[in-house]
């Protein structure tokens, strides 16, 4: 589905801005706004493209920036701090050599870090798109990594 395809789904309200923007990203193969989706954006709904790119650069789910196939966010709330969330992210990137912001070479994934992703109940917890994993350790990880390695050829 083209982008105007995805856009026209809504009507042309502001009130849509988010719905489009999440739409947009999450049928990129990339998970990211190109600049030509925000100006899509910003012209179906009668807006500042400046209005756009700031909404779209507040929230820390959008990125501007081509990101990996799996979007692996880790809490790192205080309460999944305190139950490991800090070895779950070294051992994140030793698994998969890279750091917090960063896409591994094969596309699949990028890693970053959640301020809280209300799931206090199952830390230490990550999200990977919009699913959610918690209780994690060193094996639940690796097994969840492994599983994903297999599921879609990577991206290059």
């Amino acid at each position: 589905m083209d982008q105007q395809e995805i856009i026209s789904r809504f009507s042309p309200e502001k009130d849509n801005l988010l719905s489009i923007l999440h739409a947009l990203q999450d049928n990129h193969p990339q998970n990211y706004l190109t600049g030509e989706a925000l100006r899509a954006t910003a012209r179906y709904l009668n807006v500042n493209l400046s209005w756009v790119y700031g909404v779209a650069g507040y929230y820390y789910m959008f990125s501007l920036k081509p990101r990996g196939r799996y979007i692996i966010r880790i809490c790192n709330s205080p309460v999944c701090n305190m139950m490991g969330s800090p070895d779950i992210l070294e051992l994140l990137g030793s698994l998969l050599d890279i750091r917090p912001g960063e896409t591994t070479a094969d596309g699949l994934f990028t890693v970053e870090e959640a301020e809280c992703l209300g799931i206090c109940e199952v830390a230490p917890a990550m999200m990977i798109n919009r699913k959610v994993y918690g209780n994690l350790t060193r094996d639940s990880l690796a097994a969840i990594l492994n599983e994903l390695k297999h599921k879609i050829p990577p991206l290059k």
